[in-house]
């Protein structure tokens, strides 16, 4: 088995340096040991792989569909090694990271400490903004993002499912009432910052698209926030922001029927699946294991700040 992937190898070689003596310097062989094993393969395939002439090498039809699946099985087992590799690299360096302002702040941060005093050979640069930032050309190792997954040529990994609702402050409701409808909405105050606009409902009578209006222009989430805290009007949040207030009764729900997009949900999303920096993916999983498939704020739970 050994001896036929050694084989394989030398074939692939050839076929991506376009010569049997390339492909000899490249690995430590004469030519004519490359030319005896690639004989022995055609050989022991029954079929000719290479159309060889004394100017070029040119791959037959069976050789470009063998070839294809070569090279497939070569990087399988270049991943492999590398991902055992990896297991055994401390995180190092520093880790890059993009985040939303409120998020970052309220579910990240008071998280990091104790995964930096587990990977004391790293240091953490993160950035929060609620801007969306190029995460290849200006440098971040990975990017925490609230949303629908869009296609992309970056990599995404689902950490926990979002919840969006309609809220308000009773002291808003027992002045201008509880609207019953969507509809409704439109006698009201609606506050939104520019980058939750429109909302993007699922209801009774399924998707419906509402764009709310009101006398607070923003692009801060935390203003709304305390807006709607405050009792300025209606705003579309997340459990994630808003569960304590509910719990506590700061805030009401609004047309309960009525929540955001079922595809929207929290990411981490970074360049490259391909060798995946060791401080990159224990970041990655440490969020996943504090979140999990039920993130304790929706049960308005705290979990241990010292796990590693």
């Amino acid at each position: 088995m050994m001896s036929n992937l050694a084989d394989m190898e030398i074939f692939a070689r050839v076929v991506t340096t376009g010569s049997m003596s390339a492909a000899a310097r490249d690995l430590g062989l004469s030519p004519a040991v490359v030319s005896k094993r690639l004989g022995r393969l055609e050989d022991r395939l029954g079929t000719r792989l290479l159309q060889r002439t004394t100017r070029k090498i040119a791959l037959t039809e069976d050789g470009q569909g063998y070839y294809e699946r070569v090279q497939a099985i070569l990087s399988d087992i270049e991943e492999a090694e590398a991902f055992l590799a990896r297991r055994a690299e401390d995180a190092r360096g520093t880790l890059k990271i993009s985040a939303p302002t409120s998020f970052g702040r309220m579910h990240i941060a008071p998280y990091l400490v104790p995964f930096m005093k587990a990977n004391p050979g790293l240091t953490v640069n993160m950035q929060l903004s609620d801007e969306m930032v190029d995460i290849v050309g200006d440098g971040y190792d990975l990017a925490i993002r609230i949303g629908e997954l869009s296609d992309s040529t970056l990599v995404a990994r689902r950490l926990a499912p979002v919840h969006r609702i309609l809220v308000a402050a009773p002291s808003y409701i027992a002045e201008r009432g509880m609207p019953r409808t969507i509809e409704d909405l439109d006698n009201h105050v609606c506050l939104a910052a520019h980058n939750n606009d429109p909302w993007r409902l699922e209801g009774p009578q399924g998707a419906v698209v509402y764009r709310p209006t009101g006398p607070l222009q923003t692009n801060s989430s935390e203003l709304v926030r305390e807006a709607v805290l405050a009792g300025l009007g209606i705003a579309q949040r997340s459990t994630w922001d808003i569960g304590p207030d509910l719990a506590a009764g700061r805030l009401v729900r609004v047309l309960p029927d009525y929540t955001a997009s079922r595809n929207v949900a929290l990411y981490a999303v970074y360049p490259s699946r391909q060798f995946l920096p060791a401080k990159v993916r224990l970041f990655i999983d440490y969020l996943a294991e504090i979140y999990g498939p039920v993130p304790y704020w929706e049960s308005h739970a705290t979990p241990d700040r010292n796990q590693s």
